[in-house]
């Protein structure tokens, strides 16, 4: 028998040169309950990844960056699923998370790009976290420039930082849904906590100036984010009218 992908004769279940498989399983629920788990990374261990991001965050990331990059779900990965994990809450629930409130009718007819953006960012903003990461990692290697962390390694470390703070706000979304109890304002406060913390925990847990310097390195790349965005759309609205 030979390959169906590349032709190479078999002599085991799979295929020495390409890896695939001898037989193709027929696909049936088992099938599709393992290709969800995969795409999840259930079986690389989600629960493992929050539990440990929760507990230990800068020796976990660390070790994901220089030693061991198996047991956790990929970063990108686990930024987005716990995004939607949040998008799912808030709009399920229909939470009201006050981060961007656009009301003004007058501001909504004279800029519809800006508009249209910061309402993307409203009801988006799980997704619009990933956007803001690129800022605060910005910010963060200012910042903590003696350490020789690259841009990207820092976006490593605020994709899995910032996921766990979707899922703090999709837990408070959930509580407020069921109770009613206007809670997402104490969700911000601790999800802006663990961010410092988390930043201040990576770089070195001993010192004040860390999680000083990652408080700044989050709130400046807010602002930048923010200012630029702004800029940016009013910008177009303004070549737009002329």
């Amino acid at each position: 028998m030979n390959c169906i992908n590349c032709n190479t004769e078999l002599s085991s279940n799979y295929c020495p040169d390409c890896g695939q498989p001898s037989k193709l399983r027929r696909i049936n629920a088992h099938y599709i309950v393992h290709e969800i788990e995969h795409v999840l990374h259930f079986e690389r261990g989600i629960f493992h990844t929050i539990r440990e991001l929760v507990v230990h965050p800068g020796r976990t990331i660390k070790r994901y960056l220089n030693e061991n990059r198996s047991r956790l779900v990929k970063p990108i990965a686990f930024i987005v699923i716990t995004s939607l994990v949040y998008s799912i809450a808030v709009n399920f629930f229909h939470v009201e998370d006050h981060y961007v409130n656009l009301d003004d009718r007058e501001l909504s007819d004279k800029m519809l790009v800006t508009t249209s953006f910061f309402k993307w960012v409203q009801g988006h903003y799980g997704y619009a976290n990933i956007l803001m990461g690129i800022f605060i990692a910005f910010w963060t290697k200012l910042f903590f420039r003696k350490y020789e962390y690259n841009f990207f390694e820092l976006l490593i470390l605020l994709c899995f930082v910032m996921g766990i703070g979707m899922l703090i706000y999709a837990v408070f979304g959930i509580i407020e849904g069921l109770t009613h109890t206007k809670v997402m304002q104490i969700a911000g406060m601790i999800g802006l906590g663990y961010t410092v913390w988390a930043i201040g925990n990576f770089f070195n847990k001993n010192k004040v100036s860390s999680y000083l310097k990652a408080l700044a390195s989050y709130l400046l790349g807010m602002l930048t984010f923010l200012i630029l965005s702004t800029v940016i759309t009013i910008t177009i609205d303004i070549l737009i009218k002329h």
